[in-house]
């Protein structure tokens, strides 16, 4: 049994082929489409935006091969909140074939905390990876960042409306990201402070997403073109690490940030480095450990159990 699983971001287009039986992926296929570019000026997905996401989803289908495989498409925060989510989706399925599920955030994190202590449990046991039980998973994407807690067994989990597109889209500089983020991840606090068991230093820290494996990666001497997932898997990064890389970023020229950053990513991976920076602080953590699998990983592992009847 093989399956395709299409994660479709506020910023980036991620298609997965995964061997059900073997447990590995056969394929992948990741390109940035930046969905939510005009979300913070009139709260509608533009026609520029649909166009990079229908080409992705072609290119995705030529290279990958859709053909004989069962596929789940899922979409999150921009397509969330967009006053023309109905209409952009219609289109999207008319135009590719693929008709796409828009998921709360509350299944977002859940969905990407599967992937992630599945990937915690192959690094335990292949290379005597150490890790405690219980941890935290942040994911910072587009639109949107989740936080998901994994204690004893049982899943917390919420969703907050503070992403890298949206964060770089609304502020003219540095001060302001730090402003806007502040102002944002306050209901982040309320969330944690409402919570019926305290974070202390047991807790592992785990992150998923672009800003943490871009900065993963250039800490491992990484660029954009020469990432290798297997490396970053595992990685530790520090709040000294983070303000190591943004401060490379910031004095590299566009050709050194399109090399390490991605072809117009330099912006939101310096926003999202902001928002991983005001997480640590919320979480009181000296350090955090990357994983680059996600949303995609575990909307493939739960097609996966749910085709084999599990």
């Amino acid at each position: 049994m093989k399956v395709i699983a299409i994660d479709l971001g506020s910023n980036t287009c991620r298609v997965l082929k995964y061997d059900c039986k073997k447990n590995i992926k056969i394929a992948e296929y990741e390109k940035i489409v930046r969905t939510a570019n005009s979300l913070t000026i009139d709260g509608t997905i533009d026609k520029e935006a649909q166009e990079r996401v229908i080409n992705a989803l072609l290119e995705a289908k030529e290279k990958i091969g859709f053909e004989s495989t069962k596929i789940r498409a899922v979409t999150t925060q921009a397509l969330r909140v967009a006053k023309n989510s109905k209409e952009i989706l219609e289109n999207i399925k008319e135009k590719t074939g693929i008709e796409f599920e828009v998921i709360d955030g509350e299944k977002e994190a859940k969905l990407t905390l599967i992937a992630v202590k599945k990937r915690l449990e192959s690094l335990n046991q292949n290379f005597g990876f150490k890790i405690n039980k219980n941890f935290v998973l942040v994911d910072i994407g587009g639109g949107s960042t989740e936080l998901g807690f994994y204690i004893n067994g049982r899943i917390f989990s919420k969703s907050f409306p503070l992403g890298i597109v949206t964060v770089a889209n609304s502020a003219k500089n540095l001060n302001q990201i730090d402003d806007i983020i502040d102002e944002k991840s306050k209901k982040i606090v309320q969330f944690i402070n409402g919570l019926d068991f305290k974070i202390d230093n047991s807790l592992e820290f785990i992150a998923t997403a672009g800003t943490p494996t871009t900065v993963a990666a250039m800490k491992l001497g990484q660029t954009y073109y020469s990432y290798d997932a297997d490396k970053i898997n595992g990685t530790i990064l520090t709040v000294k690490d983070l303000d190591i890389q943004l401060n490379r970023l910031l004095k590299m020229n566009k050709k050194e940030k399109e090399l390490y950053a991605g072809v117009g990513r330099d912006d939101l991976i310096i926003a999202g480095i902001y928002i991983y920076k005001k997480i640590f602080k919320i979480l009181n953590k000296k350090s955090s450990i990357i994983i680059d699998d996600g949303l995609r990983e575990g909307v493939a592992i739960t097609l996966c159990t749910h085709s084999r009847g599990d």
